[in-house]
């Protein structure tokens, strides 16, 4: 038996345009959730943050948030916890970590209801280390996903690995390779069937975790949540059978869902798809490993020259270096404030608690990498939104009437965050 779990990652930057999440809603989120309702055997794994959700609702678009609720509820897909604002969390102090987890399960729960009770725990961009791992089972999640370039011993087809000092805490490991070739479309849905029947041996139970963008369907790629989901779950809703599909009933399958079959695929080894959590209750705990730091857009190279994060944080991209500087003042100065505050400045230190969780969002750094991607306003946005959390903390510290090294602690954060800000613009606009 080959047991496939896909796993699909709703998000969207807090900057994010009104009308550009409109479009998405309508080229992916829909198609993606009607398709998931049409097949009796489809099953799925989703992550959605929490400030998309918020946006969601925000913008009009109950109708996903409920649709996603209702194949939650009907037990077509499971509901996984992450971070609200999609921060790359290695990089971020560990009390922020948890602290991005608990506004997420918070905002979701309210948005879904009794049915959002995560098991699973998605890092945003898979970008994980063992501060992530401390998290997630210090959150109350039962296992972490993590990229395969993580995965640091045999490849496992026939256990669930366990984090190696965390017991209770397993790891699944995404198929880097599968998954982005169905990104990238280079594989149609029945090579994919194909792909899966040949895994492992013959005689003993096999599993394969994909993950992916949900807007690689319909956004990414026009029409693919038809052109490939469409056809690999219409095959599990096929299983098993005793008779083959004949090569007509194979055509009449594929015009059914727009796309021309030309060679059947043959039959062999049965197939199921389940949600991720279910891989744990299926197959036996392997031994403790410890994940590599890295995250889906590592590669190999990256790893060897010590860069596990590199499209958020590579030591040779001076606009990244700028802005994670910039962000730690941010910290340093909310933190400052927060100590300092008077009861009549509470409400700026709320405002730049609040500016600041959603500041960490890794958007800002990606825009940066010019691996290959590169966005001036994106990454403006991102620091302007470091710049109000700057400004807002400092008011509060001054109307707090802080003396000595407290007030000149904080002109000097300031004073340095302006400089900073100034340092990235100028190299935004010289690029």
């Amino acid at each position: 038996m080959i047991i496939w779990a896909p796993v699909f990652h709703f998000y969207q930057p807090p900057t994010q345009f009104p009308a550009v999440l409109k479009k998405i809603c309508h080229e992916s989120y829909r198609p993606l959730i009607d398709l998931l309702g049409e097949f009796e055997r489809a099953r799925a794994t989703v992550n959605i943050n929490g400030s998309l959700t918020q946006m969601l609702l925000d913008c009009g678009a109950q109708d996903v948030v409920d649709g996603l609720r209702r194949l939650a509820e009907g037990g077509r897909i499971e509901l996984l916890g992450s971070a609200m604002y999609h921060p790359i969390l290695p990089l971020i102090p560990e009390p922020e970590i948890v602290r991005q987890i608990e506004l997420n399960h918070a905002t979701n729960r309210r948005a879904f209801g009794d049915i959002y009770t995560p098991r699973g725990f998605f890092p945003p961009e898979l970008a994980y280390d063992a501060v992530v791992a401390d998290a997630a089972q210090k959150t109350g999640h039962r296992w972490i996903l993590t990229s395969g370039i993580a995965c640091a011993t045999e490849w496992p087809v026939g256990v669930v690995h366990r984090v190696e000092g965390h017991a209770d805490l397993a790891v699944l490991f995404r198929d880097d390779i599968v998954s982005n070739r169905i990104s990238f479309k280079n594989i149609d849905g029945f090579g994919f069937i194909d792909h899966l029947r040949s895994l492992g041996r013959e005689e003993a139970p096999t599993y394969v975790v994909t993950a992916m963008d949900a807007e690689t369907f319909g956004h990414h790629v026009s029409d693919w949540e038809r052109l490939f989901l469409a056809h690999v779950y219409a095959q599990f809703d096929q299983e098993p059978k005793d008779v083959p599909l004949d090569l007509q009933q194979r055509v009449d399958l594929a015009a059914q869902h727009r796309q021309i079959l030309e060679v059947p695929t043959p039959r062999g080894r049965e197939l199921r798809v389940v949600t991720a959590t279910d891989l744990l209750d299926l197959f036996p705990a392997g031994a403790p490993t410890m994940p590599r730091p890295s995250s889906w857009s590592t590669s190999g190279d990256d790893l060897a020259r010590g860069v596990p994060y590199p499209l958020w944080q590579d030591p040779s991209n001076h606009v990244q270096a700028l802005l994670w500087r910039h962000l730690h003042i941010c910290l340093e100065i909310v933190d400052l404030a927060t100590r300092t505050a008077a009861p009549d400045a509470r409400p700026y230190v709320d405002i730049a608690r609040g500016l600041l969780d959603r500041a960490l969002h890794s958007c800002q750094f990606w825009w940066a990498s010019r691996r290959p991607m590169w966005d001036l306003n994106m990454v403006e946005r991102g620091l302007a939104e470091q710049r109000a959390v700057v400004i807002n903390a400092m008011k509060a510290v001054t109307m707090s009437k802080a003396h000595g090294a407290s007030l000149e602690a904080a002109e000097d954060r300031c004073a340095i965050a302006e400089d900073l800000s100034r340092r990235v613009r100028r190299h935004l606009l010289a690029a």
